[in-house]
């Protein structure tokens, strides 16, 4: 009778150690290994602000100072987003309102705001500062800001010139960018020395033109030059056109060798994780169309409902959608995929299934798991990215020659 006891109670202890190891499995999430991770800045918040291409921008540059054995820096995104917004403002009147006024941006405003007006640390010019804060609130600049430049841009009217023939109206919004983010210092001291913000980014060393932009989409030659058409390309900066898998290998041949890179995406879709799975991004297969994969994992996902699959997707790793060119360009035309983000890869990863992701620094603070950082898998990349930003020697020899790039 003892005996008999102790099977039932080895054998009930065996089926609740399986029950355990299954809801322990069932709870697990995602669990990521680093494969490779590159050196970068700290996180920053953009807050308020509508200035993540300047922040993403700035931190993509930081980066290249670490990688170049530079040293660590901390610039004024202010500084930059000062002159771009008065650049922008001239653009928007020049145009009669064609080119829109609007906090937005790209990381050639980063690449040529360094060249035409260098470099301050973030010491000299740092956010919310006007207003007692250390974050960046431009909701009462926008509005302000917004109706004089739409006033000029659409009214009928002769702007009024000053003596030596400067437009008012450009002073005018000049000193309410002064009010809001601070002047734009013309000399400072930093590390014991004195400098111009055009003397201070010389020193660092960077040439803009060593940086280049790259996306692929069909609606433009292969190997060409275009100007990508989204609002906040206000410079019409223009963008390597690559075949899709072609850009993908700029991706993992840039981390591979130690360069990171500035990454516009979409991230309004459902794979962007929200509320406590904040700071992953995933594209799974909810339609379950990649039959070449094998294996429980996939069979499991085969098997369930599209209701069950979506479910699951939002918790824990599951099979990823690899989208062709095609889809990728009806997403971009159809207004799917819109410019809403920039950020900085400076690595890889990959989840407990095996599936890959690269690994992003966010401009919101320490938001979600991971302080600031986050999961993308390289699917949901593949899909959603708008346009990268890297350095010409991350390419691939063989792109960079089709490219024509020395």
């Amino acid at each position: 009778m003892k005996k008999l006891s102790l099977i039932i109670a080895l054998a009930l202890l065996f089926v609740m150690n399986g029950v355990l190891a299954q809801e322990e499995k069932k709870d697990e999430g995602f669990t990521f290994t680093t494969v490779k991770e590159l050196p970068i800045t700290s996180i920053k918040n953009q807050n308020r602000a509508g200035t993540c291409w300047c922040y993403s921008g700035l931190g993509f540059i930081e980066a290249e100072l670490l990688r170049m054995g530079k040293g660590e820096y901390d610039f004024s995104e202010m500084y930059i987003v000062h002159h771009t917004y008065i650049d922008r403002a001239k653009a928007a009147v020049r145009t009669h309102g064609d080119v829109s006024f609007s906090q937005g941006g790209s990381f050639y405003d980063v690449l040529y705001g360094m060249k035409h007006y260098g470099l301050v640390p973030d010491s000299e010019m740092p956010a919310g500062a006007m207003y007692g804060d250390t974050l960046s609130n431009h909701t009462e600049l926008s509005a302000v800001s917004d109706a004089v430049v739409n006033a000029i841009a659409k009214g009928d009217l002769k702007s009024l010139q000053t003596k030596d023939n400067q437009p008012l109206w450009v002073k005018a919004i000049e000193a309410i960018h002064d009010v809001y983010l601070g002047k734009c210092p013309e000399e400072f001291t930093y590390n014991g020395k004195k400098y111009t913000p055009k003397t201070f980014y010389e020193s660092l060393g960077l040439n803009p033109d060593d940086y280049v932009s790259l996306t692929s989409y069909t609606h433009h030659p292969f190997y060409e030059q275009f100007v990508l058409e989204i609002q906040d390309n206000w410079r019409w900066a223009q963008c390597y056109n690559l075949p899709l898998d072609e850009f993908m290998q700029v991706f993992d041949n840039a981390i591979e060798n130690g360069y990171t890179i500035a990454w516009g995406s979409d991230v309004s879709e459902e794979g962007w994780l929200r509320g406590k799975m904040a700071g992953i991004a995933v594209l799974p297969d909810l339609k379950a169309e990649n039959n070449d994969l094998t294996g429980s994992d996939m069979a499991h996902w085969l098997g369930m409902s599209a209701a069950d699959r979506k479910k699951e997707a939002m918790t824990k790793p599951t099979p990823q959608k690899w989208v062709s060119q095609e889809e990728r360009q009806a997403a971009f035309d159809n207004w799917q995929t819109t410019d809403d983000h920039g950020m900085l890869i400076y690595g890889t990863a990959k989840d407990q299934l095996g599936n890959e992701y690269y690994m992003v620094k966010n401009s919101w603070g320490k938001y979600g798991q991971y302080d600031g950082m986050l999961y993308a898998s390289k699917a949901f990349v593949r899909y959603k990215t708008m346009n990268i930003v890297v350095h010409k020697d991350a390419l691939p020899k063989d792109i960079k020659k089709k490219l024509g790039i020395k």
